[in-house]
């Protein structure tokens, strides 16, 4: 059997303000919609479903996240995501430049948790708090490969 990842979804609390953030980044929004009905209650689990959409794509093609924001039901507020839970825990990104990425997320009132690592000369990364407590990991490659 052959599988392929499709995407990420993550529930937001702002979608126009996670649109933002993640096209600042490099982004692209590839499409939009208002999604309700009974195709969307049984594919969710969730009766009345009915929600706002944006599918975010990378540049290189490959990496893809579904933004939802839920018009129904309520979405339900929860504490941020710490990195040592179990479950869903973040979504990574490579970039050319950290120092720039970091520029752009401060713009959007996000910063590193703790700073920038290095690893092992390898990489340079942080973790940060994105658009609705959304841990997002940003990672530079030292060594060209």
């Amino acid at each position: 059997m052959a599988i392929k990842l499709e995407n990420v979804g993550i529930a937001v609390r702002d979608l126009e303000a996670t649109i933002a953030f993640f096209t600042d980044l490099g982004l692209t929004v590839v499409g939009r919609d208002t999604v309700s009905g009974e195709w969307t209650d049984t594919a969710v689990g969730l009766d009345g479903n009915h929600a706002n959409i944006a599918m975010l794509q990378t540049p290189d093609g490959h990496g893809q996240l579904e933004l939802f924001e839920y018009i129904h039901p309520d979405a339900i507020e929860t504490h941020p995501t710490l990195p040592n839970e179990i479950g869903m825990h973040r979504v990574a990104f490579s970039v050319d430049d950290i120092d720039a990425a970091l520029e752009i997320a401060a713009k959007h009132g996000c910063y590193p948790l703790r700073g920038v690592a290095n690893y092992q000369d390898v990489y340079k990364l942080t973790y940060l708090r994105g658009p609705s407590g959304i841990l997002v990991m940003l990672a530079q490659a030292l060594q060209k490969s």
